[in-house]
């Protein structure tokens, strides 16, 4: 067992958003517990955690996050106003909350195990439609949104980014991110684009 699957102390960040392992995002951050909890990981250069809201808001009284969620990394940040941060981020891996409390600011802390990482797979024939259309949205959004490398060919990334930018149901992209079985995504995906398609 590698250092990582051990439980680990992790600040959440409750939010309205799903985000992926590879996957960046982009955030405006103005509350004073996460303010402070931002200026720590940039200044420590150590992650956060992102995790979908299942009951709450994002701000005042702290929300219930969803049990698994993604570490981030902050890559950029600016200050444009005093008391507003931009931050960017890209997302690590994915872990489970095990345990969890309120700091008196009302940060939630985690104690969190990292999901272990879903090996590349090839993407079957049958849904080659999946990939077609990635790729004409990574071409229409650039490599601004979409960094490479791109791994067109591994249905665990094609899964994730599509996962990402189509419209879907909040609840949607949990169950997305909470599945370990990379084609399945992959097939779920697919029949959702048919739909939109047809």
């Amino acid at each position: 067992m590698n250092d990582s699957s051990k439980p680990a102390t992790l600040p959440l960040f409750p939010l309205n958003a799903v985000v992926f392992p590879g996957g960046h995002l982009s955030l405006r951050v103005f509350e004073q517990r996460y303010l402070e909890m931002v200026k720590q990981a940039i200044a420590d250069e150590t992650p956060f955690g992102i995790c979908a809201i299942r009951e709450g808001t994002e701000t005042g009284t702290p929300a219930v996050p969803h049990a698994v969620g993604t570490r981030v990394r902050v890559t950029g940040w600016d200050m444009p106003q005093t008391g507003i941060l931009h931050i960017d981020t890209e997302a690590q891996e994915r872990f489970v909350i095990r345990d969890i409390r309120t700091e008196p600011s009302g940060l939630l802390v985690g104690t969190v195990e990292t999901v272990s990482h879903e090996a590349p797979a090839a993407v079957p024939g049958e849904l080659e439609l999946a990939v077609e259309i990635l790729r004409h949205i990574v071409k229409e959004y650039g490599d601004a949104h979409f960094p490479a490398p791109h791994e067109f060919d591994n249905a665990v990334w094609v899964g994730y980014r599509l996962s990402e930018v189509l419209p879907l149901k909040l609840s949607t992209r949990q169950n997305l991110l909470e599945m370990n079985d990379s084609v399945m995504r992959l097939r779920i995906l697919t029949e959702f684009l048919k739909k939109q398609i047809n």
